[in-house]
């Protein structure tokens, strides 16, 4: 079976690339990276199903590594799906998610609606 591409479009002024929900974990966000280049993208949206499980236990270090690279490249993330198993069993990761979410750099958002309404009124 064919892996599926990732869709690229215009959400407001923002190019953003939104990850198929079906293919391998990623663990390292040059998984992705490169792709977003390729597309002239800013934004990329990755849906909590592809994120490797180590992503959601930060004594791993998975998440701190994937959200560097991003920030080191000027990319902006978008984690979306549900992450309230993740949030209701860590503190720190809750902790993680409210601090990205006030920021720029790296939001959750429960579905790809709720992207494309915080970036239209970003």
């Amino acid at each position: 079976m064919p892996e599926t591409l990732p869709e690229t479009r215009r959400v407001g002024p923002h190019p953003v690339m939104f990850c198929p929900a079906d293919g391998p974990p990623l663990r390292d966000a040059g998984d992705v990276i490169g792709d977003a280049f390729y597309h002239g993208v800013t934004w990329i949206a990755v849906p909590v199903e592809r994120l490797d499980p180590d992503f959601f236990r930060l004594r791993t270090g998975v998440a701190g590594e994937f959200l560097q690279k991003f920030a080191n490249y000027r990319l902006r993330l978008a984690v979306v799906g549900d992450v309230s198993r993740q949030v209701a069993a860590s503190d720190a990761f809750r902790d993680l998610v409210r601090e990205c979410d006030r920021g720029s750099q790296c939001w959750f958002v429960p579905g790809p609606e709720a992207l494309e309404e915080r970036l239209a009124g970003a």
